[in-house]
């Protein structure tokens, strides 16, 4: 394409908030031969944005200092496309995830490498730990077989922008993906061909904007981790679903519903008609006594938690479960690793399972096929248009959403 720059938004340093973002105009990315340039038209924030900001996952993520741009969820025209690109063409309408990450705290000995692959998206697992049952099927990449000088794994002049590696440390293995120059909150983006969707021309980009992220983290928490199966033929399950009306909990409300469980949920009083709504057959207000002991108002234990909410212990959890029950944490911290390992170690029926994004095109077209058929919705908090970009970063931050905040082009 003939324009060379583009205007984005992107923070160079850690902390800031909204005030750290900034306008600036960066080069139009180009895509490699399995990559797809698009023209964005609008973006979703997800949490983990504001949190790399802030630098809560800096120790397990990103150099000291960086130059960042932000968000991966995006719909958008295509523009451009790379020579294995057979699928697309310029002008399709597409959903799509730029940067993907796989992320997991741990930690590390050395963080050398850095010095020679900048601005790597990880994710850390201990090593001796079994990585299929973190979800994580990513195969390394060869990138051993070189003469040219490898440091932990990586060769800093043949890795690929946009490649997973695998990197063996002292005491870790980390997971990660070397980043393209772009983010959604761009004019455009670079987004891998595998990771890129068509969507029906006919609907609004909004219907689609938040699946990416949150869609997929509901979809393979419920199908992958939970094994609920979504065509309502599985053996029927009593779900609890925290939070909601959040992100991914509006999705999970929704999925679950099509997989034919029970679904209890919690959210803030405001949002139990709208959760209700969604299809949930019990509703909590998490801030009443019976929502913060997450009892059912049925007296069901539940066979699996979807934990969308943060700062809940696990012995909340533990007494409400079935006798075989697991509580999938879609984000999980230290406190989650350590329950996870010591349930492991005791042989406990009772589980909690650190859920890890593994992004798959054939889930993210599931999806799109699910909203065209009026059968999955996006419920949309707030739209900003990027000059407002600020505004949208202080609401997701703010952690009380109802379902997605958009920014659009």
């Amino acid at each position: 394409m003939a324009r060379e720059l583009m205007n984005a938004v992107q923070y160079s340093s850690y902390g800031g908030g909204p005030d750290g973002l900034q306008h600036v105009e960066v080069p139009v990315p180009t895509p490699n031969k399995d990559e797809v340039l698009l023209k964005i038209e609008a973006a979703s924030l997800n949490p983990f944005d504001w949190k790399v900001q802030k630098g809560m996952v800096r120790p397990f993520f990103l150099p000291s200092s960086l130059t960042y741009l932000v968000i991966a969820d995006v719909v958008g025209d295509v523009i451009e496309v790379g020579s294995r690109i057979k699928n697309f063409k310029p002008g399709d309408k597409v959903v799509a995830m730029v940067n993907p990450i796989s992320m997991l705290p741990g930690s590390v000995d050395s963080w050398e490498f850095l010095n020679h692959v900048k601005h790597t998206q990880l994710g850390i697992f201990p090593i001796g730990s079994d990585i299929g049952t973190y979800g994580l099927d990513m195969a390394p990449l060869e990138l051993q077989a070189s003469s040219e000088p490898v440091y932990n794994g990586v060769n800093s002049d043949r890795t690929a922008e946009g490649e997973q590696v695998m990197i063996s440390l002292a005491s870790t293995i980390v997971v990660g993906v070397v980043a393209k120059n772009g983010g959604g909150l761009a004019e455009f983006a670079v987004t891998k061909g595998s990771l890129t969707v068509a969507r029906p021309p006919e609907l609004s980009a909004d219907k689609f904007v938040g699946l990416p992220v949150a869609g997929l983290t509901a979809h393979q928490a419920l199908t992958q981790s939970a094994g609920i199966k979504l065509d309502g033929s599985g053996t029927k399950s009593n779900i609890l679903i925290t939070a909601a009306s959040g992100g991914v909990g509006h999705y999970a409300v929704q999925l679950a519903k099509l997989g034919n469980a029970h679904v209890t949920a919690t959210c803030g009083a405001r949002n139990i008609e709208l959760v209700k709504g969604l299809g949930a057959d019990e509703v909590i207000d998490y801030r009443t006594p019976d929502g913060a002991a997450l009892r059912s108002p049925s007296g069901k234990k539940y066979d699996t938690v979807i934990r969308c909410a943060t700062g809940i212990p696990w012995s909340t959890f533990e007494r409400n479960l079935s006798s075989n029950g697991k509580v999938i944490d879609i984000s999980p911290g230290p406190s989650s690793l350590f329950t996870f390992a010591l349930k492991k170690l005791t042989f406990s029926k009772k589980q909690l399972v650190p859920l890890i994004l593994i992004p798959k095109d054939e889930n993210l077209r599931y999806l799109v096929n699910l909203v065209k058929e009026g059968k999955l919705k996006t419920v949309i908090d707030s739209k900003y248009p990027m000059d407002k970009v600020k505004d949208a970063w202080a609401k997701i931050i703010d952690g009380h959403a109802t379902g997605k905040i958009v920014v659009e082009n």
